[in-house]
């Protein structure tokens, strides 16, 4: 069966330090997720997570929160890492991105998902694409958590979504 990349939300926004929404272990995953990605050639998709223009219903709390996110998609804080250059993106204004141009990009394919942050978005990528009767590959040490905890449990989680969603290891997906 063929398999699609899913690279999710590896931005900016996540990966520096100085950022509210900093995910520690993001530098540990991107030579895994690089390895994926030279593995999977035309097959890779990266996504982006995007503040919307107006937020609604229960986003308007969520940006009261994070208000220093209600920034433009341009902005420099939602582009995707210098190691990584996508012709293109799936942007979404939803922690999943599961979207119709998402399903459309994989078709009938496997996803295999890497990416930030495993207790977030991945998790709600996965259960989306999972109900969606896609199968669902998480690559567990090509994501990476808020903490090593919530990652740990987010995985778990998924687990329990067997066999529509599989864990697996780099080199189990490379091997």
């Amino acid at each position: 069966m063929r398999s699609v990349l899913a690279v999710i939300d590896l931005q900016n926004v996540f990966a520096d330090p100085a950022s509210e929404w900093f995910t520690p272990r993001f530098a540990e995953v991107v030579p895994r997720i690089a390895r994926l990605v030279t593995a999977f050639g035309d097959d890779v998709v990266f996504t982006r997570f995007i503040a919307p223009a107006k937020p609604e219903g229960a986003w308007q709390q969520y940006y009261e929160q994070w208000p220093f996110a209600l920034q433009p998609p341009e902005s420099p804080l939602y582009q995707v890492v210098d190691a990584f250059h996508p012709q293109s993106t799936v942007d979404a204004t939803t922690f999943g991105k599961w979207t119709p141009r998402m399903a459309t990009r994989v078709g009938g394919a496997r996803l295999v998902l890497a990416g930030v942050s495993t207790d977030c978005c991945v998790l709600s990528t996965a259960l989306a694409a999972a109900d969606a009767g896609v199968s669902v590959t998480v690559v567990s040490d090509a994501c990476a958590g808020v903490d090593d905890e919530s990652h740990a449990k987010a995985l778990d989680i998924m687990r329990l979504y067997g066999p529509l969603v599989k864990v697996a290891t780099t080199e189990e997906v490379l091997g």
